[in-house]
């Protein structure tokens, strides 16, 4: 069931402006997470989002200072080796192991500036973060090519910058540098460029394992080629909240 969405103000704030207002009240939709937690302080968890208006509703994982999650890897309990349409309308759970959905994404970063933070864990319980300060991508026209920049380090080495400039490859759309197809080669889908340094939609393994090489949930600047991490998640969040267009608005 979806989530209600939770910027829906009260019936009394409407009331309390009808003496200044005339006709229909335009109420915001959140367009992401930051919109959110900006109005109400929700804690972190599960709500909808509203991407593109209102009949674009979509859950999503709030990590509540202002992170919209739009990939998430926990347990192994989604497969994440799937074909090019799955990646763009998203699979998974909110709650849980997800992807969010490429064209949403696209739709997200159209409409504001984005930095991002990777955050990893190993089997151990060491922790490392890389964070980017600038990250968007085209749309499906031009491959979902990712551009992301201002790398700063918290420990995991940086790790996507092979990855810029790159189109968005899965098992069955090769828009990859390479022959073969990375995605198939790796077990996984991302912007791969030949191949890669970070495999974060790769196969769910318990560590170092070199049995089949390069094909777990890896980031090789932190734990080389052949350790597939306990945890990652990738999410993102305005620069100083700046929309890039005119926020939707709904008529109640």
């Amino acid at each position: 069931m979806k989530t209600p969405c939770p910027l829906v103000q009260p019936v009394l704030a409407v009331l309390l402006l009808a003496p200044v207002l005339t006709g229909c009240t335009a109420l915001v939709l959140p367009l992401d997470c930051s919109d959110i937690h900006n109005n109400d302080n929700s804690p972190s968890g599960v709500y909808t989002i509203y991407p593109i208006g209102s009949t674009s509703a979509v859950q999503v994982y709030c990590d509540m200072d202002h992170w919209t999650v739009f990939q998430r890897r926990t347990d192994g309990s989604v497969n994440f080796y799937r074909p090019w349409d799955q990646y763009k309308v998203g699979f998974g759970s909110a709650a849980g192991e997800y992807w969010l959905c490429l064209e949403t994404l696209f739709h997200l970063t159209l409409r504001k500036t984005y930095e991002l933070p990777v955050d990893m864990e190993d089997f151990s319980g060491g922790k490392a973060s890389a964070r980017y300060s600038s990250f968007s991508i085209d749309p499906k026209s031009f491959g979902y090519t990712l551009h992301v920049s201002g790398f700063s380090d918290g420990g995991a080495g940086d790790a996507l910058s092979l990855h810029n400039g790159q189109k968005f490859t899965t098992l069955d759309k090769d828009q990859d540098q390479s022959v073969p197809n990375c995605a198939r080669l790796f077990l996984g889908a991302f912007w791969y460029n030949k191949c890669h340094y970070a495999n974060p939609n790769g196969v769910y393994r318990w560590g170092a394992d070199g049995t089949i090489s390069q094909v777990g949930v890896e980031w090789h600047h932190w734990k080389g080629n052949n350790y597939s991490l306990k945890t990652i998640s990738m999410k993102i969040r305005p620069v100083q909240n700046v929309l890039k267009s005119d926020q939707r608005l709904v008529e109640v």
